[in-house]
C-alpha cells in the first residue's frame, strides 16, 4: 500500500472491535491508508497461553505492507517445510517451501497477539483495553460505538475485528449465523525424551488410525503436537475443555497408541502441559460482511477451520485489503462492496477445502485407504493459497 510518505496525515477515524490478530493490523493499514484508527480490546492488556498457531508466507507478505512483518518474525521461528504421512510411518507428501516466498512462521498466539500490539502501538495506534462493545448507532456522517463500562465513541466507520462470535456482525445483521461446531477436539501439548526428532524446518501432519496429529522441533529440545479428536456431539465437545489434563493425556495415549510417532510422543509428554481448545469452530458463509459505516474484518466474516492453516494470514489479508479500498473509494458503501467482492471468493474456497479435510480427520483419515496422490494434492492447496499477494 503506497502513501504520501511513511503514512498519510489522517484526514477520516475508525473504531476497530476486537485487538486479536485482525484488529492492530487493521489500525496500521487504515493508518497507512489516512485513516486514524483506535482499537477497542474487550479483554485487559496481557493475554497469556493460547496455542501455537502458523503465519503462512501470504500472511507474511501482507505484514510486509504494513511494515510489520519483521516484528512477527521476531516473535516465532521459520518453519518453510511441510510433510504429510499417516500413522504408520508412510510419508506420502512433503515440501521444503516455495522460491520466492518467505518461509511461515509458527509461533504462540499470544506471542503474535503481543507483537502485533506491540508494533501498533510503536506506529502510534492507541488500544484501549477493557472495552466491550455492547451497541452502535449511525447518524448520517458518523457511527457511535457503546461500551459496558457507560462510555462512547465516535467516529467516521466501525470495524468488526471481534471474532467468531463477533458483536458488530450482530449489529450489522441479526439474522446472521453463528459458529459452527467441526466435529473435532483440539489439543495441544509438548514432548520431551520422546526419541523423535523431526527436522527442525518441517510441519509433520499424520492420518492416524483412530485421531489426528501435527507435530514439529522447539528450539528447547522439545517435540510440539497437537490432536484433533473426532466427536460428533458439540455438548460433549465443548465441554472436554473441563476434563482433567491427566485424563485428557490417557485418552490420547490410547488413541495414539498404534500411530507412529504418535504413541511415542504421546508417552513422553506431561499432563501439566496439555493445553485443551475443546471443540473447534468454524464460521458458515455469512451473507453481509458490511451495513452503512459498519463492515467485518478477519474471523468475525469468515473463520475457517484451523484444518486450513490460514485463519490468521486471511484475517491479515483482509485488513490490508479493506484499508487499500477504503483509500481508494472513499465513499463507504463503495469501498465495503469492492472488499467483500476481492476477498470472499478467496476465503470461502480456502475454507471449503479446510471442511473437507475436518470430515477425514473425523473419519480417521481420508475414506478408503490413504491414496499418496490425495495427500500430495492436500499439500498442493497449501501452496496455491500460500503463494496469494496482496497488492499495495
Amino acid at each position: 500500500m503506497t502513501t504520501r510518505g511513511d503514512d498519510m496525515t489522517p484526514d477520516r477515524t475508525a473504531l476497530v472491535i476486537g485487538g486479536g490478530i485482525a484488529g492492530p493490523v487493521t489500525a496500521l493499514a487504515l493508518r497507512k491508508a489516512g485513516i486514524d484508527a483506535t482499537v477497542y480490546e474487550t479483554h485487559p492488556a496481557e493475554q497469556d497461553g493460547g496455542a501455537a498457531l502458523t503465519v503462512a508466507p501470504n500472511g507474511l507478505n501482507a505484514l510486509e505492507v504494513i511494515g510489520a512483518a519483521d516484528a512477527v518474525r521476531a516473535a516465532g521461528r521459520p518453519m518453510p517445510g511441510m510433510a504429510m504421512g499417516d500413522g504408520k510411518g508412510n510419508r506420502f507428501a512433503e515440501f521444503a517451501g516455495l522460491p520466492g516466498l518467505p518461509a511461515s512462521h509458527v509461533l504462540a498466539r499470544a506471542d503474535l497477539n503481543r507483537a502485533l500490539h506491540d508494533h501498533a502501538a510503536a506506529r502510534g495506534v492507541k488500544i484501549e483495553y477493557g472495552k466491550r462493545l455492547t451497541g452502535a448507532e449511525e447518524t448520517a456522517g458518523a457511527v457511535t460505538a457503546h461500551f459496558d463500562d457507560g462510555t462512547t465513541a465516535t467516529a467516521d466507520l466501525l470495524v468488526g475485528a471481534d471474532g467468531i462470535r463477533s458483536t458488530v456482525r450482530r449489529l450489522i445483521d441479526p439474522a446472521a449465523p453463528g459458529p459452527e461446531y467441526t466435529g473435532l477436539i483440539g489439543i495441544g501439548g509438548t514432548a520431551s525424551g520422546s526419541g523423535v526428532m523431526p527436522d527442525p524446518d518441517t510441519m509433520y501432519f499424520a492420518f492416524g488410525a483412530r485421531a489426528f496429529l501435527g507435530y514439529w522441533w522447539t528450539p528447547d529440545g522439545r517435540v510440539a503436537w497437537f490432536s484433533n479428536v473426532p466427536e460428533p456431539d458439540a455438548a460433549t465437545a465443548f465441554a472436554s475443555r473441563n476434563t482433567p489434563p491427566a485424563q485428557w493425556l490417557e485418552r490420547l495415549r490410547d488413541l495414539h497408541a498404534d500411530d507412529v510417532p504418535g504413541g511415542a510422543l504421546l508417552r513422553h509428554s506431561r499432563a501439566e502441559d496439555l493445553f485443551v481448545l475443546g471443540g473447534i469452530e468454524i464460521m458458515p458463509r455469512v451473507p453481509h460482511w458490511h451495513r452503512g459505516r459498519m463492515v467485518l474484518v478477519g474471523d468475525s466474516a469468515h473463520a475457517p477451520s484451523p484444518s486450513s492453516g490460514q485463519g490468521a494470514s486471511l484475517a491479515i489479508e483482509s485488513a490490508v485489503e479493506l484499508a487499500r479500498c477504503l483509500r481508494d473509494l472513499p465513499d463507504p458503501a463503495a469501498a465495503f462492496t469492492a472488499y467483500e467482492e476481492l476477498r470472499r471468493p478467496r476465503v470461502e474456497a480456502i475454507a471449503a477445502a479446510a471442511a473437507q479435510t475436518n470430515k477425514e480427520k473425523s473419519a480417521g483419515g481420508p475414506a478408503g485407504p490413504v491414496d499418496p496422490e490425495q495427500m500430495f494434492g492436500f499439500v498442493q492447496r497449501f501452496r496455491v493459497d500460500w503463494d496469494e499477494r496482496v497488492t499495495a
